[in-house]
C-alpha cells in the first residue's frame, strides 16, 4: 500500500469524520464514534472504497494520530478538531505548567491582541513540545510558536482537555497567558 493511497485516504476520512459525515451519509455517535462497517460502506457507496486494512493502516501509521479505534475495535474516530457539534465526551484534565501553539507568522499580531480563539473548531489546540507546534505552524507559513502559561490558565479556572492523541484542547488563551517564541527556549 503505498504512502500517497495512505495521505489520501486520511484526508477523506478528516473531511468525513471531522466537518461533514452527513454528506456521505454517516452520523457520528456521542464520542465521535462510527461504526466500521457504516464507514466503510458509505466510503464505498461515495465512490471511495476503502479496506478494512488500508483504514487499519491509516490509524496506525498516522504520524498525527488523528483517528482511533474504541477499545472493541469496531468503531472509528477523529481524535479532534472537529467543525461539527460533536461530544467527544472528554474528561477535565490538569494541564501542564506550560504547552505550545504553532501558527503562520501572519497571524502573530491578531493573536497577540485577541488571544487564541477556537474559530471554527471545538477547541485551541496546543502541543507539549516546540517541535510539534512548529510542525503545526508550517502549515500556516512561515512558523512561529507561541509559549502558553497553561499553568496559570488553570488556576484561574479555564479547563482543558487531552485527547487520544495528546493533542492539548481548550475553549480560549487569553493573550495575557501568551508568550511570543521564535522556536527554541
Amino acid at each position: 500500500m503505498s504512502d500517497s493511497r495512505l495521505v489520501k485516504i486520511s484526508k477523506y476520512l478528516s473531511k468525513y469524520l471531522r466537518h461533514t459525515p452527513d454528506a456521505i451519509g454517516i452520523k457520528l455517535a456521542p464520542g465521535g464514534w462510527v461504526a466500521l462497517d457504516d464507514l466503510l460502506t458509505a466510503c464505498a457507496t461515495n465512490k471511495f472504497p476503502i479496506t478494512h486494512e488500508e483504514l487499519q493502516a491509516v490509524v496506525e501509521s498516522n504520524e498525527k494520530q488523528r483517528f482511533s479505534f474504541d477499545s472493541t475495535g469496531n468503531l472509528i474516530r477523529a481524535n479532534q478538531g472537529h467543525s461539527v457539534k460533536v461530544d467527544l465526551q472528554l474528561e477535565p484534565v490538569v494541564p501542564p505548567d506550560k504547552l505550545y501553539h504553532g501558527t503562520g507568522h501572519k497571524s502573530v499580531e491578531s493573536i497577540m491582541q485577541t488571544g487564541l480563539c477556537k474559530m471554527s473548531r471545538h477547541h485551541v489546540h496546543l502541543s507539549k513540545d516546540i517541535a510539534t507546534a512548529q510542525t503545526v505552524g508550517a502549515r500556516h507559513g512561515k512558523a512561529v510558536v507561541f509559549a502558553v502559561n497553561t499553568g496559570a490558565m488553570h488556576q484561574a479556572g479555564y479547563i482543558f482537555y487531552c485527547s487520544a492523541n495528546g493533542v492539548w484542547l481548550v475553549d480560549y488563551v487569553p493573550p495575557e497567558y501568551l508568550k511570543f517564541k521564535l522556536g527554541t527556549e
